[in-house]
């Protein structure tokens, strides 16, 4: 068979760019506003979950990063929250029936701030009036009126029995606020040492005097407890009239104002007894036993009435677009500051912050939606919200530990779209396992991983990176250095019809090439400077790629890329790490021997092939039986390896390459080791198209190149993967000189004709194959060992 008819032409290896083009679309902006390329099918569906304002028709955008999810997303949503009304502002003001459950108040946009700023006001008015008020000469008249109806009873009391005493030669007098009787002789009043040279029958007569009296005085002010009770009684009431009197006009203007507001007349009608009561414990002069400054006074005022406005808007202001990276339980629903005072837990109305729900409610919540998920509390507690139509808040009461201290605030309305930002794996997870999730996420955006490679698109393309090469890194571009942006797109796709969609790769490789042409000093970003971010790149990433091509070029690792050998073909691998990529042969043998244990995959059994490989290994079976055993057993042992293997395997793109050399190991022929070969098979030996295409012909090319073209050597991909060849200049150019080759194959005898260099050979109406081709040997070989392996069980 002759290879050069299944052998690809340098022009076929890459995408062709149309340099003219270019030029045109670099002269002429796109026409139209550019936000976004690409991407019909995820915008349609964005417009269709913003349209609809029923609920559940939340939105789930679908894809990968760097596909553009998160602006696109952003964009709409902007352009959309421009049409719908600003949201109403909510506070939280105490509720002086029970502290742990504030009450929520709504106000139209801007009116919060008016709101509370009347309520500071009023603290500052309030501030001013007392203590003042109590020295009022009015207030002062009715208290000493009150204070002079007390001591008028008292001396009243007194007197009588001080008369009585004096009947009785007693003195009565009062010494440090204590009554105390005193005897009296010749008009002197005795003290105690005077009192001791009494004869024992006078200082008798005034024991018993004095006892008498005391039991008078008793009498006399027996009343006393209740003359100071109903004093304190009309002082208190004076107060708390002259208190009431002085707020009712600050309060009533408030409440004219506000007349409207049913919730704040409300709570104006219960801040008035708070505010007197406060006043007469705080700002009464006579009871500042604490000696507190005016500015803790005031905090004490702003903390016990002050509003606290947790969202706010001006009037005219969009519907909010809030996007929370971090949702856990507090961020979303909000949190409330707990602190604590000899072992109890304190906190009030004033330390509530507003979540991402408050923040977001009546406009849209952007959020990962694998975050959400791992944390399974928040995931509930939002369901839980949608389904209810109010802001979930028992994280307030959990966060607080302690019941006793902790918050429950009276709920707010909740009107918000949310959008997840997730997985295509993910999606599917949920809604197989959580039957909510589909009522509440309705409408999904699938974002492609593709743009079609057309005019248009490349003209889109070329238009935006102009504009951030402009605008963010102030630097021109060659038409040259667009077609190398435009190859790099084709390569990240893997298609020669389609651009990349992760348009952020793009930016980010312009971004690194400004660094190389900013080091030339250049105000224009060449071709050159693409290569040289390309290579920069390869060279910070590439230590792994270098030391395993080492190790083969030591000869660490076996590969041969000259001679022959039976058993022995060269696969190709891709290895991903991080966010790079690398292709890397890999030596595949096969043993065939006597036996009946069949196709032993040694991956396999050491536990480090996976899946999809060991199914790969299973088709073997399938092939050989239906290529080679129709008039007898297929009875054969055999073992395929991937030779210098020690970690996971998977995949099947080595398929063909393992029945390529279990093949040559049946029909023991040799494989040309200038080759090497990947692609997948079916059991009816069609070869199937497999991912890493590039890679894999460049990993193989540098392991030529170092030990030296000979012209032979080549790689063997399906004949369906022909339109993901996006190779590198320097392959396209070794095979443009005949130095290097790409071959695409069909089928599985395509592939043997190249390698063993032999006809493969076509089954006649016979049932046979032609002497002498490469079927013919292998239906002979696996016969006889068939013949030996049933003949010696028969025997």
């Amino acid at each position: 068979m002759n290879k050069e008819n299944n052998a690809l032409s340098p022009m076929a290896l890459a995408p062709k760019i149309d340099m003219a083009h270019v030029s045109n679309c670099m002269t002429i902006p796109y026409p139209e506003s550019l936000n976004f390329i690409g991407q019909n099918r995820a915008q349609t569906a964005i417009d269709f979950a913003l349209g609809m304002e029923m609920p559940g028709y939340n939105l789930y955008v679908m894809g990968e990063a760097a596909l553009g999810r998160f602006s696109i997303v952003k964009d709409k949503l902007t352009q959309h929250s421009k049409t719908r009304k600003t949201p109403l502002e909510w506070l939280y003001v105490n509720n002086y029936d029970d502290h742990r459950e504030p009450i929520s108040i709504c106000l139209q946009p801007g009116e919060g701030k008016v709101f509370c700023d009347d309520i500071d006001s009023l603290i500052d008015e309030i501030m001013d009036t007392f203590p003042a008020a109590f020295d009022n000469p009015g207030f002062q008249r009715k208290k000493k009126a009150i204070d002079r109806a007390f001591n008028t009873k008292y001396d009243s009391a007194i007197d009588k029995v001080e008369i009585v005493a004096a009947e009785h030669s007693i003195a009565l007098f009062e010494e440090n606020d204590v009554l105390s009787f005193a005897p009296v002789v010749d008009g002197k009043q005795l003290d105690d040492a005077e009192f001791s040279v009494l004869s024992d029958d006078q200082k008798q007569y005034f024991y018993e005097v004095i006892s008498k009296l005391e039991d008078a005085l008793i009498d006399a002010l027996i009343e006393l407890p209740r003359w100071k009770r109903e004093s304190s009684e009309k002082l208190r009431e004076l107060k708390k009239s002259t208190a009431e009197q002085a707020i009712k006009p600050l309060l009533k203007e408030l409440e004219f104002k506000y007349a409207a507001q049913i919730g704040i007349l409300k709570y104006l009608k219960e801040i008035k007894d708070e505010l007197i009561d406060t006043v007469l414990e705080w700002l009464d002069v006579e009871n500042d036993e604490n000696n507190k400054d005016d500015l803790d006074k005031r905090g004490m005022l702003t903390d016990y009435f002050a509003p606290n406005q947790i969202v706010d808007y001006k009037e005219g202001d969009a519907a909010p677009v809030i996007y929370e990276p971090n949702p856990t339980l507090g961020n979303i629903f909000g949190k409330a500051e707990y602190g604590s005072h000899q072992g109890s837990i304190l906190t009030s109305y004033r330390t509530i912050q507003s979540g991402a729900l408050h923040k977001a409610n009546g406009g849209y919540l952007i959020v990962d939606a694998e975050k959400v998920m791992a944390n399974p509390q928040v995931w509930d507690a939002l369901k839980l919200s949608l389904k209810t139509h109010q802001i979930k808040n028992d994280c307030l009461a959990q966060d607080g530990g302690a019941g006793g201290g902790s918050l429950k605030p009276q709920l707010i309305p909740l009107d918000v779209k949310i959008i997840f930002l997730g997985s295509r794996e993910l999606y599917y997870l949920m809604q197989e396992y959580d039957e909510e999730f589909n009522e509440q996420f309705r409408v999904l955006a699938d974002f492609e991983f593709f743009i079609p490679g057309s005019d248009k698109f490349q003209y889109q393309f070329i238009t935006k990176v102009q504009e951030h090469a402009s605008k963010a890194l102030e630097l021109d571009l060659t038409d040259e250095a667009i077609s190398q942006l435009l190859y790099f797109s084709y390569r990240q796709a893997e298609h020669q019809t389609k651009l990349s969609a992760r348009f952020a790769d793009i930016l980010e490789l312009l971004n690194e090439s400004s660094y190389y042409a900013k080091q030339d000093l250049s105000q224009v970003i060449e071709a050159h400077h693409i290569t040289e971010a390309l290579a920069g790149k390869q060279y910070r990433t590439g230590q792994m790629s270098e030391s395993m091509l080492s190790d083969i070029k030591e000869g660490h690792t076996l590969i041969d890329t000259q001679g022959e050998a039976i058993g022995k073909v060269n696969g190709l691998t891709v290895l991903h790490v991080g966010d790079t990529s690398f292709g890397s042969p890999a030596r595949i043998t096969a043993t065939v021997y006597a036996g009946s244990e069949g196709v032993l995959d040694i991956e396999r059994e050491a536990e480090l092939g996976k899946a999809i490989h060991t199914k790969g290994v299973m088709l073997l079976t399938g092939y050989l039986g239906n290529k080679y055993a129709q008039d007898f057993a297929l009875t054969l042992s055999s073992s395929i390896a991937i030779e210098q293997s020690y970690g996971y395997i998977d995949g099947d793109s080595a398929s063909l390459a393992e029945l390529c050399a279990l093949i040559s190991a049946i029909t023991r022929l040799p494989i040309d080791q200038s080759l090497a070969l990947t692609g997948s098979i079916n059991q009816h030996g069609e070869v199937q198209a497999i991912g890493g295409v590039n890679e894999k012909i460049e990993g193989f090319f540098k392991l030529c190149k170092m030990r030296g073209l000979t012209g032979k050597q080549g790689v063997m991909i399906p004949h369906s993967n022909r339109l993901n060849l996006v190779l590198n200049e320097e392959v396209r150019t070794a095979v443009s000189n005949g130095h290097f080759h790409v071959y695409t194959v069909k089928t599985v005898d395509e592939a043997l004709e190249i390698l063993l260099n032999k006809p493969a050979g076509t089954l006649t109406n016979k049932g046979t194959y032609a002497k002498g081709t490469i079927n013919q040997i292998a239906l002979q070989r696996l016969s006889a060992i068939s013949e030996v392996v049933n003949g010696a069980d028969s025997e």
